[in-house]
């Protein structure tokens, strides 16, 4: 919403011609496709499961009471989807021996169908299952009171895990974070994908990713943390930790708990390498700025977008200063095999500085470490 919009004639305004039929237009459909295709992010990729092979899977097993939800895939604040998705239609354009139940009556999984869904996926070269949450756990004035799927739905997950021929896939719809570390620490679990809630083609986005049409590089927007993160009192707004009283902080920035998973996490089983093509300097942050280039090369078999995350953070930190923080980031399309040299700029007064006690911002002297993906280099700042 910009300033004027609303000026004279609305029909004599930019957006003043706006008809249903521009809604559901081909344009529009191949936004919504592209949009959640990059933001799907890739959690677990044991033994490189995915994608699985359109050859040689012949069945497959799909079970989730989100499996074939064309509601769940929207969220809230939307309008009425034009010709929605569900993940159940996308994998049947892949797979043509596909079985389909629920699993569930529903997400909470008040009554779960475990032995007919055990029974199905037995008999299955592959199992996919598509779990999470809705708007009945997670919505405007519906707050939820803790971080773990409803114990039913988790349970049907391990269940199906543990009979399965060969590990299975798990698909998450949610728009908060789960603490998911049974399913992390699972090994009959080979790949997690978490959706979020991606819009009417969602459905077709997964099974593109699910079976290598499309390589996700989505990162976590959010940490996600422990189930006993809830034991800190909601009114509790402070970001710093504060070790006397166990307080271990919020946001990636100064929370030092465990994490299930980090802020801008992207399991790195089909690895970009970086490496440093040029070394920083040391002058005055202020007076100069710094250009951190970067040599990415992906190494995987498939072409695909991955948005490249640039931390800084103290070699030792202290004072309250964050633990690290995203300075700067940048998504590259790479083909396999193809390399590409990518810029950013480092600005030391904004990005290495923090406040102090009189609320100002000042510098420290010392290590810094500057970090994107596994890579770290160090960086000294002398005063």
């Amino acid at each position: 919403m910009r300033l004027g919009f609303f000026n004279g004639n609305p029909v004599r305004q930019p957006f003043g011609n706006i008809h249903s039929d521009q809604v559901c237009s081909h344009e529009h459909r191949n936004l919504a496709l592209e949009a959640a295709r990059n933001g799907i992010v890739l959690l677990k990729n044991t033994d490189k499961l995915l994608p699985l092979s359109k050859t040689k899977t012949t069945s497959l097993s799909v079970i989730g009471p989100n499996a074939d939800s064309a509601k769940t895939l929207i969220g809230n604040y939307a309008g009425p989807p034009c010709k929605p998705i569900t993940p159940l239609q996308g994998l049947k354009n892949y797979v043509k021996d596909i079985r389909y139940h629920q699993g569930c009556d529903a997400v909470n999984c008040s009554s779960a169908f475990t032995a007919q869904a055990v029974n199905m996926a037995k008999g299955t070269d592959h199992v996919v299952l598509v779990m999470g949450l809705d708007q009945t756990q997670e919505r405007e004035d519906h707050d939820r009171v803790d971080l773990v799927l409803p114990p039913k739905q988790q349970n049907l997950i391990s269940t199906i895990a543990r009979v399965a021929k060969i590990p299975v896939i798990l698909v998450l719809l949610s728009g908060g974070p789960i603490d998911i570390s049974f399913a992390k620490n699972d090994k009959r679990i080979g790949g997690i994908l978490w959706a979020g809630y991606p819009g009417e083609v969602g459905g077709r986005a997964l099974a593109e990713i699910i079976f290598g049409d499309h390589n996700p590089g989505g990162r976590l927007p959010v940490t996600w943390y422990p189930q006993n993160y809830v034991k800190i009192p909601m009114t509790d707004m402070r970001m710093r930790p504060e070790p006397s009283s166990s307080y271990p902080g919020r946001t990636y920035r100064f929370y030092q708990g465990p994490k299930v998973f980090e802020f801008g996490y992207v399991e790195n089983s089909n690895p970009l390498r970086y490496m440093l093509v040029s070394e920083m300097g040391t002058e005055v942050c202020d007076k100069m700025k710094y250009p951190v280039t970067l040599r990415v090369q992906n190494d995987g078999i498939m072409a695909g977008k991955h948005p490249l995350l640039l931390f800084v953070r103290p070699e030792k930190a202290s004072n309250g200063r964050p633990v690290k923080q995203l300075v700067a980031f940048q998504s590259v399309n790479l083909n396999a095999g193809e390399s590409a040299d990518i810029e950013f700029e480092l600005r030391p007064c904004e990005h290495l500085s923090s406040a102090n006690e009189d609320g100002l911002m000042a510098i420290q002297e010392g290590s810094y470490l500057l970090s994107i993906g596994d890579r770290e280099s160090e960086i000294q700042v002398v005063l």
